[in-house]
């Protein structure tokens, strides 16, 4: 009795001095631990998703690639297959399964024997302990921290909440975090639509992902699934028939497939950019921001299209640059190598080169070359197709015709080709000279396509939003709006002759010139306009003062500064391609003043709106039934910059552009279109802008670091070829709306030359537009830019410096 009585005693005091050991332990490594009361709030980083304005995805952009799915959501199979595999007693223990590990340490007992590795006993509590408030050290320390954390988060959270974060959070190969990410990427399916084996593969992959990849590790991968499957069919998650049809299953994954519907490189880098400034980096990439954008993949894929044509038919105009490299003969010789197959597909693709496809020279003729590709085909490109090519030299100027195809390609040269005709290849060659355009809603300014260059991989530089170039003569409508608003008509003669002003001490004479280097005397402003009469335009900035040229090119966004200088009459002020482009919308739309955005709405994680592009109050907007509700009026509090009267006035003189001017190849269309070329000083950069009533669009094409495109090249013939494809395009089956006329103007008659009013049975005339009591009655004089205006033209005096 006695004997028995000391053990029981033994016993007890063993069991309180453990006991007190255990407290000791967890009050020691319980001390500092990280608050895990945070897991409350805690939203795992979740990405952003991009889309176009019919709702189609742009882009996406995260650290982690994540969906997150509330557990309320998530399917019962693969709920139980991470709880056959992970932790079977999860809903039962309070964070530690003690049986667990017990049967682990017996396990480890007789692995340490047979020399296997050990295995563990953390639970899914312990996991995320681990996986959200400890590091992956692998200590004694750790597991203990693992445990106490554990059984905290178990009495401050429920079981649901807990698996919730550990499915949502866990790691799972192939860039995969969590469960609904692994699917989409191993299966390319969702959660919804996964079978037995493949629930079970996910569950397979929490201990070691990369050991058991689907490919390299196939056999381990389809051994460690079908032990999953054995484990669900134990817990009776699952019928044998179904374990036996998941083990006959193949381990087969499926690459996710490309959900980027719509490809918009250079507009999705400037939300990016916008998001970044708006947010910062860290809620952009792990926020999981819902972006609506203002863009229309119809335009955009049209404004891909004809910017790389046109910029592809700018470059051959001007010739043959050279092979992208050479493939010389092993031996020394001009000839590639019988391995020629082989040493192509090791030269790296050029950034640019899109579909066309990359070949070697293998042999070349005076009448054909032959070319071979990397699979090992051969095919010829003619004589005949190799007319563009001729030699390209220095300032855009090419050498003599193309008389042999040696003259162009060597054996060994390695080129850039495309299929043509009747089985033959054609020569290709990836542009130097850049460009830029932009298409948006005059009324709103909404983005609606912005291609930025060539190609986003070869360049991201956005020629669309980052490129500063002067506009040249694409900036003179605002400086006869400055004139109309000053009380001129589109009928005012302005003299056209010789100007020549003193800059000032040690700067010398200003010699301004027309392009056609001519002068026509007195001319109506309107034929300045339509035919981009240079002189014209600088007397008329002199008439009306260099400050309120400034102020309008302030008012419609152009440039904030702008030196006081004629020359900027003339566009020798920097700008980029948007900001002159929203200045024409602001033309269209009457004089409104609109901002260019990118974005319309955001919503966060939560599908809560945080920002709204048009922020306008609508109360008549919400309403339980729309067929007997009244359209609502939803105010407009857009700014207005000048006279609609004088915008209009620019409008139709700037359709006489297209109609008679320098833009008349686009009259072509038979569309309502109005729009200004613009050329600078030995044709740097070249330019388009225009519009319909509702759309506005702007093409500039120069090289970035700025050089001549070539004699006799302009705005006409570089810029306004893309212009009018574009507008061909995105204006197709769209019915012909003519330019909107604003309330206080008159349609007269009048001689397109002499802006006079027509005379009875006088054949070629015009409608000129008025504000009523400033038709012409031939009394007017003319502006000779020394702030006089005479009857002849001729200046009654001499102004300081203007000779």
């Amino acid at each position: 009795m006695r004997i028995l009585t000391a053990a029981i005693a033994t016993l007890l005091l063993a069991a309180f001095v453990g006991g007190l050991g255990v407290l000791g332990l967890f009050y020691h490594f319980g001390r500092g631990l990280p608050d895990y009361q945070q897991l409350a709030n805690y939203e795992p980083p979740v990405m952003t998703r991009v889309h176009a304005g019919d709702g189609s995805l742009i882009t996406e952009y995260a650290t982690e690639k994540r969906v997150f799915v509330p557990i309320g959501a998530m399917p019962k199979l693969v709920i139980k297959a991470f709880l056959a595999a992970e932790d079977k007693n999860f809903y039962s223990h309070p964070g530690i399964d003690f049986l667990g590990v017990l049967r682990a340490t017996v396990t480890n007992a007789l692995n340490m024997v047979a020399g296997r590795r050990p295995v563990g006993a953390s639970t899914i509590t312990q996991q995320v302990a681990k996986n959200f408030l400890l590091t992956n050290e692998v200590s004694i320390e750790r597991k203990i921290k693992e445990a106490i954390l554990a059984v905290r988060i178990e009495h401050a959270f429920s079981k649901d909440r807990i698996l919730e974060l550990y499915l949502n959070e866990i790691y799972l190969g192939f860039g995969s975090y969590g469960v609904a990410a692994a699917a989409l990427n191993y299966f390319n399916k969702p959660l919804d639509d996964m079978t037995v084996g493949e629930a079970a593969y996910l569950a397979a992959l929490p201990k070691a992902p990369s050991n058991y990849h689907p490919v390299r590790n196939y056999g381990a991968a389809k051994g460690r699934r079908d032990w999953v499957v054995g484990r669900m069919l134990e817990e009776g998650f699952i019928s044998r028939e179904q374990a036996l049809a998941a083990k006959d299953e193949a381990l087969v994954t499926h690459e996710r497939e490309n959900t980027l519907l719509t490809r918009a490189e250079y507009f999705a880098e400037d939300v990016r950019r916008e998001l970044a400034q708006r947010y910062g980096e860290n809620q952009l990439y792990r926020g999981g921001l819902s972006v609506r954008t203002t863009l229309d993949p119809r335009l955009q894929a049209i404004a891909d299209d004809v910017l790389q044509k046109g910029l592809i038919a700018y470059d051959r105009r001007h010739g043959w640059r050279g092979a992208l490299a050479r493939l010389e003969g092993t031996g020394g010789e001009a000839a590639p190598g019988a391995d020629w197959a082989r040493r192509l597909a090791a030269i790296p693709m050029p950034p640019g080169l899109g579909a066309w496809r990359l070949a070697v020279v293998v042999a070349a003729t005076n009448t054909e070359a032959t070319i071979g590709f990397t699979d090992g085909s051969t095919g010829g490109i003619p004589l005949s197709d190799l007319a563009w090519a001729r030699a390209a030299l220095k300032n855009a100027t090419r050498g003599g015709p193309v008389k042999s195809v040696t003259q162009v390609l060597k054996s060994g040269d390695v080129i850039a080709v495309a299929a043509g005709k009747d089985g033959h290849w054609s020569l290709r060659q990836i542009p130097e000279v850049e460009g830029g355009l932009v298409a948006l809603n005059p009324h709103t300014g909404r983005v609606l396509a912005m291609s930025g260059g060539y190609s986003y991989l070869e360049s991201q530089f956005n020629r669309v939003t980052q490129a500063d170039r002067q506009p040249g003569s694409a900036f003179k409508p605002f400086v006869y709006l400055a004139a109309l608003d000053s009380g001129f008509t589109p009928s005012s003669r302005i003299l056209d002759a010789p100007f020549v002003i003193d800059q000032g001490p040690g700067l010398g004479l200003w010699k301004p010139q027309n392009y056609a280097q001519e002068f026509y005397g007195p001319s109506t402003m309107r034929l300045g306009i339509e035919k981009s009469r240079n002189l014209m335009t600088v007397r008329l900035a002199q008439t009306i003062g260099m400050e309120k040229v400034i102020i309008y090119a302030r008012k419609f966004g152009i440039a904030d500064k702008m030196q006081p200088t004629l020359a900027m009459a003339l566009g020798a002020g920097e700008t980029t391609l948007l900001k002159l482009t929203a200045a024409y919308a602001m033309l269209v739309n009457g004089g409104k003043q609109i901002e260019p955005s990118l974005i319309d709405r955001i919503q966060d994680r939560n599908g809560r709106t945080i920002l709204r592009h048009d922020e306008r109050a609508c109360p008549g907007c919400r309403v339980s039934d729309l067929a007997e509700a009244d359209v609502p009026v939803i105010p407009d509090n857009r700014a207005q910059l000048a006279d609609p009267r004088s915008v209009y006035q620019v409008v139709s003189m700037l359709q006489g552009v297209v109609q008679r001017g320098t833009g008349r190849r686009i009259a072509a269309l038979g569309k309502p279109l109005a729009g200004k070329t613009g050329t600078t000083n030995d044709s740097f950069d070249t330019w388009f802008l225009g519009f319909s009533p509702d759309l506005a669009v702007g093409v500039f094409i120069g090289y970035d670091k700025p050089a001549t495109l070539g004699k006799g090249e302009t705005g006409s013939s570089v810029a306004a070829p893309v212009f009018k494809d574009f507008m061909e395009k995105a204006l197709k089956d769209e019915p012909n709306i003519p330019f909107r006329i604003p309330p206080g103007i008159r349609l007269v008659r009048v001689n397109p030359n002499t802006g006079l009013l027509a005379r009875s049975g006088e054949r070629r005339t015009i409608l000129e537009a008025f504000k009523p009591g400033t038709e012409p009655t031939g009394d007017e004089g003319v502006i000779d830019g020394t702030g006089a205006i005479t009857s002849d033209g001729r200046s009654p005096g001499i102004t300081r410096g203007l000779y």
